[in-house]
């Protein structure tokens, strides 16, 4: 048997301690090599760490929610052999030698030369859902169809599923019997987006002062995640830090949908993932930066700093709050770059496998608020940033265009700025800018 430490990776050069949120392995247990293994929580964002070996889970020396530095060995597991090296991950994931490192089993001694590999990303099916490797190559070993493979409830966090749950449905099916269906219970498992964003919290040891002050039952006292916690400084911050000025405009997006509707279907079967509004918006927003480049900027002091640049950031709605990952170079990409630049932020985001470095360096944010049925918003700036735009939801409303009544999908698009460095002038300009690309566009080109 072979030892390997598991090792708090540095989830970029600016981190220097994480979190352990939860252990998903118990000591003993059996693990799989890419099976999350456990969570941990960052200042910057929350990441789910994968198996880099299968073994058996030997023992967990540190335990949930209590935070160390990078590097420190956090848990064993034992193996029948070292495995060899992968290839290294792409830029910004951890290294092999930071997440684990391979040990003697007798002497305990590290051993830097048999550090295991980083696992693949889980993939997508078509509705939505996420599998790891492991699922899937069961799936595939067993002859599961990925329209079988969707219709198991899955009891896994966020209703991902599981080793067992494929085992489990591929028995059933061999027996002879239907594949289960959805009980009360899995449902129970899968957590509503609803109830869970905006406040990642846990119940909380709360200070006895506190429990007086709001005694249970008739209260819960819940602690805010890492990532929360920080979220919420940087909005205090930004508000102390900026004087916020809001301009609202009414954009007639018949044009987008019209566009939208005509491709969503090639579109979806070329890039196996749906069009959304949000490249269009994305698009429109780099060409008024380029025309009005002061949007893009921040302030040192008495000092502006022009970015000639632009790295666009969409803030996302997840089930560990608000994360805002970042498009780099968003000038340089065409539509169906921006389309795919913005589809693999979501999809990492939403299974917590983004970098800090995918978080870091916005000169201008989208907060697609629409997305829930809000209209309007007056959106925080994200600081250092001087504006960001929030876009409401696209309703038909009965409009006067002409001098004529007509029926069109209406949407409103709010830009909060700066007032430091960006006036009324300025930011309702760039603002009309966007507008006036939207309606004007070419329903009949080309994706």
């Amino acid at each position: 048997m072979a030892k390997v430490e598991v090792i708090m990776p540095q989830m970029g050069e600016s981190i220097t301690e994480g979190t352990i949120v939860k252990w998903y392995k118990k000591v003993g247990e059996q693990v799989q090599k890419d099976e999350t293994l456990l969570e941990i929580s960052t200042d910057k964002v929350d990441s789910e760490i994968p198996a880099p070996a299968s073994g058996v889970l030997a023992s967990i020396v540190v335990g949930e929610q209590q935070t160390v530095p990078v590097q420190t060995v956090i848990g064993y597991l034992e193996t029948e052999k070292a495995e060899a090296a992968t290839p290294a991950p792409p830029s910004g994931a951890p290294h092999a030698e930071e997440m684990t490192r391979a040990v003697p089993a007798e002497s305990g001694q590290r051993d830097g030369s048999a550090a295991v590999g980083v696992p693949q990303h889980p993939a997508e099916g078509a509705e939505g859902r996420f599998y790891s490797p492991l699922v899937l190559t069961i799936a595939q070993t067993e002859g599961v169809s990925m329209g079988e493979l969707q219709s198991i409830p899955g009891t896994g966090q966020g209703g991902r599923v599981t080793k067992k749950d494929i085992l489990s449905f591929v028995q059933a099916k061999k027996s002879g019997r239907l594949a289960p269906t959805e009980t009360p219970a899995a449902q129970a498992a899968v957590p509503s987006m609803a109830a869970s964003i905006g406040i990642k919290a846990t119940k909380a040891e709360a200070p006895p002062e506190l429990r007086t002050k709001y005694p249970a039952p008739h209260y819960e006292i819940l602690q805010m995640s890492n990532v929360v916690q920080r979220m919420a400084e940087h909005m205090v911050k930004s508000v102390q830090t900026s004087p916020h000025v809001a301009a609202v405009h009414e954009v007639d997006m018949a044009q987008i949908v019209k566009h939208r509707e005509k491709n969503a279907s090639p579109f979806e079967q070329r890039e196996g993932f749906k069009l959304t509004y949000m490249p269009y918006i994305v698009d429109a927003v780099i060409r008024a930066i380029k025309k009005y480049p002061l949007v893009n900027v921040s302030v040192e002091g008495d000092k502006i700093i022009k970015k000639n640049f632009i790295h666009l950031g969409i803030a996302v709605a997840s089930e560990n709050g608000l994360i805002v990952p970042v498009i780099k170079h968003a000038e340089e990409k065409s539509f169906l770059g921006l389309a795919r630049a913005i589809n693999d932020l979501a999809t990492r985001t939403r299974t917590k496998k983004l970098t800090p470095d995918d978080i870091q360096g916005g000169t201008f944010t989208i907060s697609n608020y629409g997305v829930f049925g809000s209209l309007i918003g007056t959106p925080v700036i994200n600081q250092p940033q001087v504006a960001i735009l929030g876009t409401g939801a696209i309703k038909k409303r009965v409009v006067v265009m002409n001098d004529a009544i007509a029926i069109r999908p209406m949407a409103f698009f709010t830009l909060s700025f700066d007032h430091r460095v960006i006036d009324g002038a300025l930011g309702g300009m760039f603002l009309e800018e966007i507008v006036q690309y939207l309606q004007k566009f070419d329903a009949d080109s080309k994706v």
